[in-house]
């Protein structure tokens, strides 16, 4: 399963609030660009029509001479004043006359020579002025005013980008508290999140529900410590009580002594069905951090399990071959025995009788690895997909065992950040192989 694609909420917001900006600048550059062209339109006519009126004055001076030059320059207009066939006076300019340019009273737009023009006719008392301009003079100026809006605009996004980016990240700060109370949320702190004021509506339901919610998880957890150290109280009592009586009769009735023996072992896998409960309930995968750790010897440990395992396995007459180093490793001696010991003891039961056990222990550059096999008659898929469930037992055998063995021995293994990995075994049974990081790996 591919994972999951996840976006910044930060930039998100940056994101959306600069392109509403950029596009209502655009839109806003656009407007401005066709009011701007209105108004250069409006202004260059009526400049048209003044020059047109001074052209036709009959007592034209110097000035207004040196005016019309100007103009014409200046907004690249050129004119022309004719009477009859005769042209009294023209631009410097009048290139675009060459061709007997045909231009209609008033106002007008013409299409010539692969360009668009802006022409102007003016008849009086038998003089007719005409006076044309390329539109792309008047784009030109258009463009130009907008550009500089334009660089305007550019600025005021890139301080807009400035400001969002800090007062965003400001006001998202409150998230970032948020997340980080409940990171540290666990087990032993489960207090209601508090966020400083004024909390953002947004989160307010959310805060309520996770407070609810860490409320009933303490609840729970509390009458599940509860129920365990009754639990622990309640049932030991009961059990050691029975053991005792057991002893008494089988001193008091060796007659019997086999029945008693059938109901010492039921009584003592009871005891380790109990133990191994308020073990699984003790643990908690979340404080790998709180584990007591020290510096062992794995190949150590290994042989103490056996140690504690010998009148088992004497009873079965199992063979054992050990290969084995002397490795050290930072763990928690007592949860590391009481796992290796659940293993050797699950190989053990389900191994027939003289059977054979294998435990290998070596190490790879950052691994340390530990795995044991047993003899058996063959096992088989689907039961190898459920070994490892809590009360679990292979059907068809007469070994007695609680089931929770190889389920304690992988939440142990989480605990020092380990695997296990269970496969079947080329001698018939089980094959179980755990892998440990070395210290400066985990």
């Amino acid at each position: 399963m591919s994972d999951k694609k996840s976006i910044s909420l930060q930039s998100k917001l940056i994101k959306t609030s600069l392109l509403s900006a950029i596009w209502a600048g655009v839109i806003s550059l656009c407007l401005m660009f066709g009011f701007g062209l209105y108004h250069i339109m409006s202004v260059h006519d009526a400049l048209m029509d003044e020059v047109a009126d001074m052209l036709t004055t009959t007592d034209l001076t110097q000035k207004q001479d040196e005016q019309i030059d100007e103009l014409s320059e200046e907004f690249d207009m050129q004119y022309q004043l004719i009477k009859g066939q005769q042209i009294l006076t023209s631009s410097e300019n009048h290139s675009a006359f060459e061709n007997q340019l045909n231009i209609k009273q008033g106002l007008h737009f013409q299409w010539r020579e692969a360009a668009l023009w802006r022409s102007y006719a003016l008849e009086d008392d038998g003089l007719t002025v005409q006076i044309v301009q390329p539109m792309k003079a008047r784009l030109r100026e258009t463009v130009r005013s907008v550009l500089g809006y334009a660089g305007i605009l550019l600025i005021v996004w890139l301080i807009q980008w400035l400001l969002l980016h800090i007062l965003i990240k400001r006001q998202l700060r409150v998230l970032q508290l948020f997340s980080k109370q409940i990171a540290e949320k666990n087990v032993d702190d489960l207090q209601a999140i508090v966020l400083p004021e004024p909390i953002l509506q947004e989160l307010e339901p959310i805060q309520t529900q996770l407070n609810h919610l860490l409320q009933r998880l303490d609840t729970a957890l509390q009458a599940e410590q509860r129920f365990t150290s009754d639990a622990s109280h309640e049932l030991r009592s009961p059990l050691s009580a029975i053991q005792m009586r057991l002893q008494v009769l089988q001193r008091k009735y060796p007659e019997i002594q086999s029945d008693l023996n059938a109901i010492q072992q039921d009584v003592s896998r009871g005891t380790r069905v109990l133990e191994n409960l308020l073990m699984l309930a003790r643990l908690d995968p979340t404080k790998t951090d709180q584990l007591n750790k020290r510096q062992a010897d794995l190949e150590q440990i290994t042989l103490q399990a056996l140690e504690a395992l010998a009148l088992l396995s004497q009873d079965k007459q199992i063979q054992f071959e050990l290969q084995t180093q002397a490795i050290i490793m930072e763990m928690n001696t007592e949860l590391i025995f009481s796992a290796l010991r659940n293993l050797i003891d699950n190989a053990i039961r389900y191994s027939p009788d003289h059977g054979i056990v294998k435990i290998k222990i070596n190490r790879s550059i950052h691994q340390v690895h530990w795995s044991i096999e047993n003899s058996g008659e063959g096992i088989s898929q689907s039961q190898l997909e459920q070994i490892g469930e809590r009360f679990y037992r292979v059907l068809g055998t007469k070994t007695t065992g609680s089931g929770l063995g190889i389920s304690i021995a992988q939440k142990i293994i989480q605990l020092h950040h380990g695997d296990l990995v269970i496969e079947a075994s080329a001698l018939g049974g089980l094959k179980l192989s755990l892998t440990f990081p070395l210290q400066e790996d985990m």
